[in-house]
């Protein structure tokens, strides 16, 4: 394997596991504009990075150009889409996780078992 190819293959790995991360994100924080957030930066970072590892080993030519601009696309409209998730959020209604930083976080499961345990 030349230097080249272990990079590229460090780069794809390093962004799947940054969209792996975003996805556990997506799965554990409590409210949809912290879920959005790890979303959003997840899918950002992770595309980019593999697209960027994606692009090195086919080295300058027609193919890295259109995998820059894809990754150029990547950086502007995952953002602005985020963003006008967020937005669109907001504008219908939908408030914020109001729960202090030292406050343990309920599921949907310890909802279910205090419904119980009261019942």
């Amino acid at each position: 394997m030349s230097v080249i190819e272990i990079i590229s293959t460090a780069l794809i790995a390093l962004g799947a596991l940054v969209m792996l991360v975003g996805a556990a994100g997506v799965l554990r924080l409590p409210d949809f504009y912290v879920r959005l957030h790890a979303a959003g930066k997840g899918d950002t970072l992770g595309q980019g990075l593999v697209l960027l590892g994606l692009a090195l080993p086919v080295g300058f030519g027609l193919i890295s150009l259109k995998l820059a601009l894809i990754i150029l696309f990547v950086f502007i409209f995952n953002p602005t889409a985020t963003h006008a998730l967020a937005r669109a959020a907001w504008v219908t209604g939908l408030k914020p996780w109001e729960k202090s930083a030292g406050e343990p976080i309920e599921t949907d499961e310890d909802d279910a078992e205090g419904e119980r345990d009261h019942a």
